[in-house]
C-alpha cells in the first residue's frame, strides 16, 4: 500500500528508522523491518536457542541497500524496535537513525558480507545453540539421515571454515560453504550454527531446524549407526517439502 506520510510527518510521529534522507515508504519498510527483527530475537530465547545476549538475527530491507541487526551485549528482554541497529552493506552504521548511538553486534561484518554476496538472501541468523554447536566443535556435518533434514536442507548439513570473529573473515566462510548449496544452514567449526533465509523468519526457522535435527542425530548416535537416506529420496523429499508442503510454500533459496 501507498504511504501518503511525508517525511517531516514521519518524523514527527516518530516512526523508527525515520530520517529525511530516506523516502516514506521507505521509512515505514524500515520501521516494520525493526519490528520484525526485535520480535524475533523472542524465538530464539524461546526455543532456548541462545543464553545471555549471544546470539543475533539480522533482515535486509527490502528495495535498499540497507539492513536492520540487533545491538551489541543488550539483553533480550531489553530489545526494541528503537534499539534496532540500521546499516549500510558495508556494516557501517546510518548515521541520525534511531540505535546509531549504540555498537552493533559484533558479527556485523559478516551479515553484511553475506547480504553483498547473496542478494537472495534476505535474513542471516547466527545462534549458540546447544547440540548444533556441539556439532561444530567437531568440525562434523549432520549427516541426512531423517526425512525432516532432507525437507529443510536438501542434504547434509556442512561444516564451514573456522574464522575469528569481528570482521567479514565469518562471512566469507558462509558465502563459500553454502553457494550452491541447498542448506540454509552452515556449522563453523569451532563456533556454531549460521542461518539464511528469503527472509528474517525464514532464517529464524531454518535455526530451530537445525537445532533439532543436531539433537536428534546426536541421540540416534547413542543408540548405534545412523542409515542415511538415498540421494533420490532426498531430492524428491526436498522439493515436495520446498513446492508443494503447506498454504504457501516459500520455495528454496537457491
Amino acid at each position: 500500500m501507498e504511504s501518503h506520510v511525508s517525511e517531516r510527518q514521519a518524523v514527527r510521529a516518530g516512526i523508527p528508522g525515520a530520517s529525511t534522507d530516506f523516502t516514506p515508504e521507505l521509512q515505514v519498510t524500515i520501521a516494520r523491518v525493526r519490528e520484525d527483527v526485535a520480535a524475533l530475537h523472542a524465538e530464539l530465547v524461546r526455543y532456548g536457542l541462545v543464553v545471555w545476549t549471544g546470539g543475533n538475527v539480522s533482515a535486509r530491507v527490502p528495495g535498499a541497500d540497507l539492513f536492520v541487526i540487533k545491538p551489541s551485549g543488550v539483553s533480550y528482554d531489553e530489545l526494541a524496535p528503537a534499539n534496532m541497529i540500521l546499516c549500510d552493506l558495508d556494516g557501517a552504521i546510518i548515521p541520525d537513525t534511531p540505535g546509531a548511538d549504540r555498537a552493533p553486534s559484533s558479527d556485523t561484518a559478516a551479515h553484511a558480507h553475506v547480504y553483498r554476496n547473496m542478494p537472495e538472501v534476505g535474513g542471516v541468523v547466527h545462534t549458540h545453540s546447544p547440540y548444533a554447536t556441539a556439532w561444530a566443535a567437531r568440525g562434523e556435518a549432520i549427516p541426512c539421515v531423517l526425512t525432516a533434514i532432507a525437507d529443510e536442507f536438501g542434504g547434509d548439513i556442512p561444516v564451514g571454515p573456522f574464522a575469528v570473529i569481528g570482521d567479514a573473515s565469518i562471512g566469507e566462510g558462509i558465502v563459500s560453504t553454502l553457494t550452491g548449496h541447498r542448506s540454509r544452514a552452515v556449522l563453523m567449526q569451532g563456533h556454531g550454527p549460521f542461518t539464511i533465509g528469503s527472509d528474517a523468519r525464514d532464517a529464524v526457522k531454518a535455526a530451530v531446524m537445525v537445532e533439532d535435527a543436531a539433537r536428534a542425530v546426536h541421540l540416534a548416535r547413542q543408540l548405534g549407526d545412523p542409515q542415511r537416506l538415498p540421494a533420490a529420496t532426498i531430492d524428491a523429499l526436498f522439493a515436495r517439502y520446498q513446492n508443494v508442503y503447506g498454504q504457501h510454500p516459500d520455495g528454496a533459496l537457491s
